[in-house]
């Protein structure tokens, strides 16, 4: 199997894509061709780990990482992904149950696993690499936590000043050793052009071996797939039927792993993408107009991104027209007075508390027509705990939420980063003087 960029350029291998993050012409990688599977491939594997490996298995062929790849699998995947019922015709996809409670973690431990993986192979990457990241709020905790103290991998983590929750934040910042946490002095969006910035000088790039770990690497996104691949086949086992999805999205990310998912042959029906206040997604679906614009601040702070960047994938797949990108996803917005009414509404309702972003998607699902809802098995899925979110659920539920346990732990490190303005001589600065001393 052999990876292109979204905007041409010649094939490179799956090592190569991973190491790099972006493709040299600042497009994104994706497969050359992608698998055919069907149910009947994955007869005999019941375990998340089972599904991920042949789901993934095709778009490993004839790599380093072919051979290995049911161990990392069977390492990184180890913690549950469950399918919660909440009334008929609607269960939960529960994402949070990794170290970091979010969802993230599936990708960034997968993809910090492939990439020792790589470094100790020795053909495709030279140590030390640093892995340039810009979250919005779960992306970098996550993968903070899947390269803490990894030979041969340093973590810069850039995220928004006073535009995450005091919880992320402190799972953003708490690490030290190979993880320096960097707050800019903006919105996400910023931060991702950093990002962008950073891997488009040649120089600074070289210097520091820069790679990224956002779904903007092909790496971080594909195992995002496999929990689709496994929620759908599990319910086709059982019923012979489709299975819909609502996906609270940012940077369209773990939507368009669901979009692979389906194209590659999962029984996998409709696509919702549930989007915040931040409508760019819901604008280019309406109007045919693809119109990035600043990001605005919700409460649902992990998708405020104003200029998704896996759009690119999307329209790459169905080409430049809009009307294939109808074909295979909708979108609702979600404002902010809708998420507070939604998480108090599921919990009167089922008895269940749910984060800002997972609310987005019960929203969409509850305003959906009747004729969309009815003879359809619907999975909303569940993206952070709302106990990452207190200082937003609690004071609407009027209770107060139990961390899971890793979190708890994280929240007892100590909190260290630095403030930087978004420019991008000012990184290049800091990662040199990290560097020197590191």
């Amino acid at each position: 199997m052999e990876y292109r960029s979204t905007r041409g350029g010649p094939a490179v291998c799956i090592e190569q894509a991973i190491m790099s993050g972006t493709a040299p012409d600042g497009g994104l990688y994706v497969p050359c061709t992608l698998p055919a599977l069907t149910p009947e491939d994955f007869a005999g594997r019941e375990s998340f780990a089972d599904i991920a490996t042949r789901f993934l298995l095709p778009f490993m062929s004839g790599s380093s990482l072919e051979a290995p790849l049911p161990a990392i699998c069977a390492g990184a995947l180890d913690f549950p992904v469950p399918v919660r019922p909440i009334e008929s015709g609607l269960a939960v996809l529960e994402l949070f149950h990794g170290p970091t409670a979010a969802f993230k973690d599936v990708g960034a431990r997968f993809l910090a696993a492939t990439m020792g993986h790589i470094l100790r192979e020795g053909r495709h990457a030279r140590a030390p690499v640093t892995i340039l990241v810009a979250t919005s709020g779960d992306t970098g905790g996550a993968v903070a936590a899947a390269f803490h103290r990894r030979p041969g991998l340093r973590v810069v983590v850039l995220f928004p000043a006073g535009r995450v929750s005091p919880r992320q934040q402190h799972q953003l910042s708490c690490w030290g050793d190979n993880v320096l946490s960097l707050a800019v002095e903006g919105e996400f969006d910023d931060c991702q052009r950093l990002v962008k910035a950073a891997f488009a000088d040649p120089a600074l790039a070289r210097a520091h071996n820069l790679c990224s770990a956002n779904s903007i690497n092909v790496g971080r996104l594909l195992p995002q797939a496999a929990y689709y691949a496994r929620t759908s086949l599990e319910h086709h086992r059982r019923t012979g039927e489709r299975t819909s999805f609502i996906i609270p999205t940012g940077n369209l990310g773990n939507a368009f792993a669901c979009v692979w998912a389906r194209h590659v042959g999962l029984p996998i029906d409709r696509i919702v993408l549930a989007t915040n206040a931040n409508t760019t997604v819901e604008d280019f679906l309406a109007t045919g107009q693809w119109l990035p614009r600043p990001t605005v601040a919700t409460l649902a702070s992990a998708m405020d991104v104003g200029n998704p960047s896996n759009m690119e994938r999307l329209r790459d797949l169905c080409g430049a027209g809009v009307e294939r990108v109808r074909e295979e996803v909708s979108a609702v917005a979600v404002s902010d007075d809708a998420i507070r009414a939604t998480i108090r509404d599921e919990y009167r309702r089922n008895g269940s508390a749910f984060c800002p972003h997972t609310a987005t998607a019960l929203h969409a699902y509850r305003h959906l027509p009747v004729v969309e809802r009815a003879n359809r098995h619907w999975v909303v899925v569940a993206t952070a705990h709302p106990a990452k979110f207190d200082t937003i659920v609690e004071p609407l539920l009027g209770i107060t939420l139990e961390p899971p346990a890793e979190l708890t732990r994280l929240l007892a490190l100590p909190s260290h980063f630095a403030t930087i303005r978004p420019e991008l001589p000012v990184l290049a600065d800091r990662l040199a003087g990290w560097s020197a001393h590191g």
